[in-house]
């Protein structure tokens, strides 16, 4: 096949719908215009892709980019580069900033931030508030809207959601797919006296226990079937809950980080201390097996970063006094790639729970595979290399990564963003050009 293209990719290792096969990909206008034996085409711009694999663009469908209000930890500039260097093509952004992400008029003001900063495509959430819920059903539709974000466990402003009649009402306002972050915020207030004055950080999980998470979980699926609700369960943790979750496929999508697949207590707060500190938390190797059987039988449909950056002075702070979360971005390829090649989980698999398992989930328009007409998102991988993440490597303004140290195999060599290189040997290419993830619900 012969023509005239923007970008070609050849040689590669495509992982296709149907299946990896070693071919060439063709670019126009931004999209997938053919796959296949493309010997006789030109093109302005072309990657030798051989020994490589080429992956779909990487949906982080959970990260906080801290802007407006919190760009000391990190801003739409620093944390879409920390992802292009990762092999993530897109990212949907957290509601918790200052102010929260309630409004149309805080929504469009993200997306104007966004605009000629991103390096990466992005939507946003909007959070759900008591003061907001007769206009869900609106906002979720908003251009640039990733859809309704729901804190059931302690977060910042008003975005708290903690009571059923609330989180109903939540639930009844509107149609898109809903985010929920679920830990009993009951349950904490009650418990936080394990900890209040100060203790060992490895007191977070015992304070934030596998119950608070449980409790959270089995309210948010009986509500949701109540009225007919779908809903997506962010970084589940727990055994208890993936007991639970079979009996909702129907209505409930799951999602598993890196940091729970890989990190275990006591181990992560012995050697990390407070940079282990997350919510929900890192907890014992009994709950890792858990999340991994899950991974393997098909009940996890997304991993996600829930890359939460703090200054390392913040995070230095004495328990609990010291912010939870930790970046997670520019790691989630690099440690996932480890883990296919430890035989973990297959390449296939992977390309499930970070490209088609995002789209799928909510609707993603035009992302999650290499296929004609698709946009022409790339994280092209090398399976062999072999590196050590480190606080250096770290791109995002926090400066570090709870995996300073750890050695792996498998590395992104390069991130193509709708037909342009915007990632390439280590090198960030080009001008800022991210533009707003559209989705198949809102389109008009």
């Amino acid at each position: 096949m012969s023509g005239r293209f923007d970008l070609l990719v050849r040689g590669g290792a495509c992982v296709l719908p149907s299946g990896t096969a070693v071919t060439d990909v063709g670019v126009r206008d931004g999209r997938v215009a053919a796959i296949g034996r493309l010997d006789g085409a030109t093109a302005d711009a072309d990657i030798d892709a051989a020994g490589l694999h080429v992956l779909p663009g990487v949906i982080d469908s959970q990260v906080h980019m801290r802007e407006p209000g919190l760009e000391h930890k990190e801003d739409f500039a620093t944390g879409t580069t920390a992802a292009v260097l990762g092999g993530v093509t897109a990212v949907m952004e957290m509601p918790n900033t200052r102010p929260n992400t309630t409004t149309a008029a805080a929504l469009a003001d993200k997306a104007r931030r966004a605009k000629g900063r991103a390096r990466c495509d992005m939507a946003f959430f909007v959070g759900a508030s008591g003061d907001n819920l007769e206009q869900l059903g609106d906002l979720e539709r908003l251009p640039s809207c990733a859809g309704v974000k729901v804190f059931m466990g302690s977060s910042t402003g008003n975005l708290l959601v903690e009571d059923d009649v609330t989180l109903a009402q939540v639930l009844a306002n509107g149609n898109r797919r809903v985010a929920v972050h679920c830990e009993d915020e009951p349950r904490l207030r009650a418990r936080f006296a394990l900890v209040e004055g100060g203790a060992p950080v490895a007191m977070h999980a015992e304070w934030r226990d596998a119950e608070t998470a449980r409790l959270a979980t089995e309210r948010l699926l009986r509500l949701a079937r109540g009225v007919g609700r779908r809903v997506h369960v962010l970084h589940v943790t727990t055994a208890e809950e993936m007991g639970l979750l079979p009996e909702f496929r129907d209505l409930a999508t799951v999602e598993v980080t890196p940091q729970h697949l890989t990190l275990a207590a006591p181990e992560a707060y012995e050697t990390l201390g407070t940079r282990a500190q997350m919510n929900p938390p890192i907890r014992d190797a009994r709950h890792r097996d858990a999340l991994w059987r899950a991974v393997d039988e098909g009940l996890v449909d997304v991993i996600g970063s829930d890359h939460a950056p703090h200054t390392l002075a913040e995070k230095a702070e004495s328990y609990p006094n010291s912010p939870s979360g930790m970046p997670g971005v520019q790691t989630l390829l690099p440690v996932m790639l480890n883990h296919v090649n430890a035989g973990r989980l297959s390449l296939r698999r992977l390309v499930d729970l970070t490209s088609a398992g995002p789209a799928r989930v909510y609707g993603v328009a035009g992302k999650g595979r290499i296929a004609r007409g698709y946009d022409a998102d790339f994280s092209l991988v090398d399976l062999k290399a072999e590196r050590t993440l480190s606080d250096r490597w770290s791109a995002s303004r926090c400066g570090w990564t709870p995996f300073d140290g750890m050695r792996i195999t498998g590395w992104p060599v390069a991130t193509v963003v709708r037909g342009r290189v915007v990632m390439r040997d280590g090198e960030v290419l080009g001008d800022p050009a991210g533009a707003a993830i559209r989705f198949q619900d809102t389109l008009r």
